[in-house]
């Protein structure tokens, strides 16, 4: 075996080998940052990859077998050793190539694949076609719908609504600058047109990389079967995002949140209002009573519930902390986890009921993370969550749950000011 190793010294064949290796990763680094700005197919990475892998023990054997002179290129001088150890040293170089190269391959190739696809995606706000623009509130609840539908999605990135809804317009927008403002690699744009008891729906998901059509879809049904258009909706987008959905999200995909069409009708609008930006005086009393209406045509309409919590929350933390919001927030929230014990929106509310209406940190915090995991990607957990760490001076889990609010929701400015402010506070703890 001694005999093997100093040939291999002799021969040059480390400096030959360690050459090699560093030009291999220097290849592959700069093609992993080369192709995928070149929008060059992921089969031409992985290809270049596997050609190094094989290169290896070929340029092992050209280094034994040959050898860089003044004079040029030479075959190696052999000693007088006998032909079959001769062979067994060549047959030993080659399996210690492939086996190095087979290594390699197992840590790089999977790394390779890895860069498929970007599972990010923006839900842009739909048109409203309807004859009645006093509809333009249906054609958000059905983007909204979508929206939360994804976000269910453990394994992709979701932007939320209020990032995405000062894109609303007829106007033509960019997509690659809106892909570049969101940091998502995914469109989806659309319009609705609703007349009657009919809805059609038009979508379109949208390379934001390159602005290509990856697909588009359109829906001609009754409006009793809105929940079905959404359900395939989330689920032809998480197949064309190569997106894994786990038992749990395929059955919270597949629920339907309300059999009666006017309560959902109402909850729409409901939802609408408690979820602008603006959300003040006018939008959240709004809300209030179309979500009572809701709940009142369907009194197991859990979602309602706790849609009618969070705004009781938010009216009494605002502007008007009186007991009877507080309890009504909280009552609100236990009745939806009655009706649907699972349900994170239902834990999120109840978790801001405590939050905004007792300060009660701890329980506040259990709820949130319950909401977390239920809704993976909802801004408004992650930032709950990191505003409690940030009052328990845990800085590190405090910064990184608020950062993960804002790669959610980058054009909310509450978040991202909350962000600096905890960057600093850190600092100077």
């Amino acid at each position: 075996m001694s005999g093997f190793f100093e040939e291999v010294q002799r021969r040059k064949v480390y400096r030959v080998a360690a050459a090699y290796i560093i030009a291999a990763g220097f290849i592959i680094q700069i093609g992993s940052a080369v192709f995928p700005a070149w929008e060059l197919p992921n089969w031409a990475f992985r290809l270049v990859v596997v050609l190094l892998l094989i290169g290896f023990p070929l340029a092992l054997i050209l280094a034994w077998a040959y050898d860089v002179t003044p004079q040029g290129i030479r075959a190696t001088s052999t000693p007088s050793v006998p032909v079959a150890r001769r062979r067994r040293n060549l047959i030993m170089l080659i399996a210690i190539g492939v086996i190095i190269s087979a290594a390699a391959g197992f840590f790089l190739l999977p790394r390779a694949s890895a860069r498929k696809i970007d599972k990010s995606i923006a839900v842009l706000p739909f048109q409203n076609l309807s004859n009645e623009k006093e509809n333009a509130y249906f054609a958000d609840g059905i983007q909204d719908d979508i929206l939360t539908n994804l976000s269910k999605i453990g394994d992709l990135k979701v932007i939320s609504r209020m990032s995405v809804m000062s894109y609303r317009g007829d106007g033509v927008h960019n997509a690659r600058e809106i892909g570049k403002a969101l940091g998502v690699a995914t469109l989806l744009e659309g319009s609705v047109r609703r007349a009657g008891n009919r809805v059609r729906v038009n979508v379109q998901l949208i390379n934001a990389t390159n602005d290509e059509h990856i697909w588009a879809e359109d829906y001609d049904r009754d409006l009793t079967d809105v929940f079905a258009i959404q359900t395939d909706l989330a689920q032809k987008i998480a197949s064309a995002l190569q997106a894994k959905l786990s038992p749990n999200e395929k059955a919270r995909l597949d629920n339907r949140p309300t059999q009666n069409p006017d309560a959902y009708l109402l909850f729409v609008q409901a939802h609408d209002y408690a979820n602008r930006a603006e959300m003040f005086h006018d939008t959240s009393l709004k809300a209030e009573p179309l979500f009572e209406q809701a709940i009142k045509l369907d009194p197991n309409f859990a979602a309602a519930f706790a849609g009618l919590s969070m705004v009781e929350s938010w009216v009494y933390h605002s502007f008007d902390p009186v007991p009877s919001r507080r309890e009504k927030a909280r009552l609100n929230a236990e009745e939806a986890l009655r009706l649907q014990p699972d349900l994170p929106e239902g834990h999120l509310a109840l978790g801001f009921s405590y939050y905004y209406g007792d300060r009660d940190y701890e329980h506040a915090l259990a709820e949130f993370e319950i909401a977390r995991r239920g809704l993976p990607n909802e801004s408004q957990a992650y930032f709950a969550i990191g505003s409690i760490q940030r009052r328990q001076g845990k800085w590190t889990e405090s910064n990184a749950n608020l950062e993960k609010a804002a790669t959610l929701d980058p054009k909310n400015i509450n978040v991202v000011i909350n962000l600096c402010f905890s960057y600093i506070a850190s600092s100077v703890h």
